[in-house]
């Protein structure tokens, strides 16, 4: 494997929950307090640490998910924060309808499809974001983009199964109070397979809203790659058969939610971009053309208040997954395992 660092790091965390999340929170701590503590968007969050809400979902995640209560633990600590303020920052998307997290993802079926993510989030965190591979005690090990301050599962990962995640945010109107999604999120990186994930979605509760990409190939060789929704109660999921894209709004589940102008926008780029004929993955996540907002955003007046921070490539060939990470528009790549 080889590694050309610039703006992204790369981190190691090993050990036990705690362990790890305690060198997340090391990892980010300089930039959360220079940072994210002064901005709006953590007092509107952490505001609500003392709620009935948060405590009620901080018991759900103590009594079904304790490992990863631990990992927050851990992170705490690492981050020198109070844990309730931690906790909320968690379980930002669940508090507000409107928590500052875009995101791009396109597929192409086949095979040997092809899946590409764009991260989007908040500009201040360009440069400060890295790459972890974890190594629990316990469970599969997985590389995964993590933002200072959370856990991962939340953004895009690749297990040693051979399991692609990509994570999109649903800006949805009614959270009742449930899993918090990005605990969710981060128990289906703890899962096996993507047939483990989809059971265990079905067992629990739900909050915020999420749309997931997962992707795998079975031990027979067979390729699955599956959109998953839900949030507020709701759950649906579709085999993905054809090109696909989705830019962080609902597409399967019929709930009340926000769609941004650059969610729509980057929504029909995208639609429109796939039907052409070579359609490059890569290439459709860094275009900024068509008559509306682009996909790929850099623009310091962005009006969700979000920036491209990094773009994931994965290719599921017949024995491995070749995955490649992009911070530029260059095809100069930070990270890949071909």
């Amino acid at each position: 494997m080889s590694n050309k660092p610039r703006d992204l790091g790369r981190i190691e965390a090993a050990g036990t929950p705690f362990q790890i999340g305690y060198r997340l929170g090391k990892e980010g701590r300089k930039i959360v307090h220079e940072h994210l503590l002064p901005s709006e968007i953590w007092q509107q969050v952490t505001e609500k640490a003392e709620a009935g809400k948060i405590q009620q979902m901080s018991r759900m995640v103590q009594e079904q998910f304790p490992r990863i209560w631990e990992e927050l633990e851990g992170l705490a600590e690492g981050l020198e924060l109070p844990l309730d303020q931690v906790v909320a920052w968690n379980c930002r998307g669940d508090l507000l309808a409107s928590a500052p997290d875009g995101c791009t993802t396109v597929a192409l079926p086949g095979d040997n499809p092809v899946v590409a993510h764009n991260e989007d989030g908040l500009p201040f965190f360009r440069g400060a974001c890295f790459l972890a591979d974890i190594r629990p005690d316990a469970g599969p090990a997985f590389t995964s983009f993590c933002y200072p301050g959370s856990i991962p599962g939340h953004t895009f990962a690749i297990t040693e199964t051979g399991m692609v995640q990509t994570v999109n945010n649903l800006r949805l109107e009614e959270a009742p109070c449930g899993m918090p999604r990005m605990v969710i999120g981060r128990a289906m990186l703890a899962c096996s397979s993507l047939e483990g994930v989809l059971e265990m979605l079905h067992s629990i509760p739900t909050s915020g809203g999420f749309h997931v990409l997962l992707g795998q190939r079975s031990q027979e060789a067979n390729m699955r790659l599956v959109s998953i929704e839900f949030g507020a109660g709701t759950l649906a999921t579709k085999e993905i058969s054809t090109p696909f894209a989705h830019a962080n709004h609902a597409l399967l589940i019929a709930k009340r939610q926000i769609v941004t102008e650059s969610s729509r926008d980057r929504q029909k780029r995208a639609q429109d971009l796939l039907t052409e004929k070579d359609a490059l993955p890569l290439a459709i996540l860094r275009d900024i053309d068509g008559q509306g907002l682009p996909i790929r955003r850099d623009q310091p007046d962005d009006p969700d208040n979000e920036n491209t921070l990094a773009t994931g490539l994965f290719e599921f060939c017949e024995d491995k997954v070749k995955w490649t990470i992009y911070d530029t528009l260059s095809d100069d790549s930070f990270y890949t395992n071909r």
